[in-house]
């Protein structure tokens, strides 16, 4: 008996034949379908109600059995040595299969990935989860952090199943115990609090970091009222605004700065959480000197070095004409939030991910191109997870776009690596 194609679009035509499917043209792509040695062909995606459904690739043969190969994989209906794949969800059954047109993925087949480069962990992070791991070899669990190490579960959740335990504040911390403080910086008064209570106090916070810090006391001594631009309660931010208390002044964009009143300071100096970059400042400082001309920058930029070249990379993706960008990273990153932002600012759609699980299929719908960049506190292998379900997903090998080299490396405290050596060493490489 004849089968008809339901929702036919205008210009399609159809033919049937017994015991075959559908013949439908006219669509962005047609998936082969092949019934008693009739090569038919029909349009991805389509939906069909009934005994069998499955996403990925679906092969589909009246009256035979299907075979499903792996979520979101490779499914197979075949008889004898004949089958066809489809991406779609088929109904088998009495030798006819009835489509309907279905809201899936569309083509992914020769998805082109590329991945950005520098990606990942910058070597504030290496340094920081370096820290953790040593303390664990030489003091052994339990291990007490301060906040998030880094702002990423994975490596959280890493750690906390290593014996790692997460607090607020020190004052969780048992007298003695041996406490880490993230790479995001304290303030003075942490360091006052670990003394009161004999911790064992080691510092990760990133050197870049750091050197902020000493920034802020460095032009409150010679005079300077601090105007910190960042994001009010991120780490860095409480720390870097503790090191001088009623003398640095929160900007956090471009409104604020044509609204706030630093008149009464004679001299001012601004400085930037380290994990905006160029482009996120910019127009902020912009602002300020409209209306204090005489505002002064560091000698230095503040700037991470890890953001820029990351939001850099990003940039080279969007250019090789990708038109979907994941960010894989954690939702407290900011600094992969922003990789985000970079690509949108470019008409790029964009999204943030902490791992190929949160990856939506109508997001791949008509993308012949999908760019893979990551935060700065990003391990690789949860990259490489997103790039091996695209690849699952239709996607080519992947290609990286390399923007600049990194070879970056922070040292771990002197104290720790003497106390790591009279140990014997241990697993983790120096």
């Amino acid at each position: 008996m004849p089968t008809l194609g339901v929702g036919m679009a205008p210009g399609d035509s159809g033919t049937s034949h017994a015991s075959s499917y559908t013949f439908r043209r006219g669509c962005r792509r047609l998936a082969l379908l092949e019934s008693s040695g009739t090569r038919q062909w029909h349009p991805a995606p389509v939906r069909c109600a009934g005994f069998w459904r499955g996403e990925g690739y679906a092969g589909a043969r009246a009256g035979n059995h299907v075979e499903n190969r792996g979520r979101k994989g490779v499914a197979r209906a075949a008889s004898g040595s004949d089958f066809c794949y489809h991406p779609a969800t088929y109904r088998v059954a009495k030798g006819w299969l009835r489509a309907q047109p279905r809201n899936l993925t569309k083509a992914t087949l020769h998805l082109r990935i590329l991945v950005a480069n520098p990606r990942g962990f910058c070597a504030g992070v290496d340094r920081a989860i370096k820290i953790v791991d040593m303390a664990l070899e030489v003091f052994e669990p339990p291990i007490y952090v301060r906040r998030e190490i880094v702002h990423n579960s994975h490596v959280v959740g890493d750690f906390r199943r290593k014996g790692v335990i997460f607090v607020d504040e020190l004052s969780e911390v048992p007298n003695g115990g041996v406490a880490v403080l993230s790479a995001h910086g304290v303030a003075p008064e942490v360091f006052e609090q670990a003394e009161a209570r004999s911790l064992k106090l080691i510092d990760a916070t990133c050197p870049l970091v750091t050197k902020v810090h000493l920034e802020v006391h460095r032009f409150v001594r010679q005079g300077y009222h601090i105007v910190l631009i960042g994001h009010a309660g991120h780490d860095e931010v409480i720390g870097t605004m503790g090191e001088a208390p009623g003398e640095i002044t929160l900007v956090e964009n471009e409104q604020q700065a044509r609204a706030i009143d630093l008149s009464r300071h004679a001299k001012l100096m601004v400085l930037t959480q380290t994990t905006l970059g160029v482009d996120d400042t910019r127009g902020v400082i912009d602002a300020l000197r409209e209306r204090y001309p005489k505002l002064d920058l560091p000698p230095t930029d503040d700037v991470c070095y890890a953001t820029q070249n990351r939001q850099d990379a990003v940039k080279a993706l969007t250019d090789r004409g990708v038109e979907l960008l994941l960010v894989v990273g954690s939702s407290n990153s900011s600094n992969a939030a922003r990789l985000v932002e970079v690509g949108q600012s470019r008409a790029v759609s964009g999204y943030l991910i902490d791992g190929p699980d949160q990856i939506e299929a109508t997001w791949l719908d008509g993308v012949t191109a999908v760019g893979v960049s990551a935060g700065a506190s990003t391990p690789e292998h949860v990259v490489q997870q997103v790039i091996e379900f695209l690849r699952e997903h239709g996607g080519s090998e992947a290609e990286t776009v390399t923007t600049v080299e990194e070879d970056t490396v922070f040292q771990v405290p002197v104290e720790l690596r003497i106390a790591m050596e009279k140990k014997g060493g241990g697993n983790v490489k120096i």
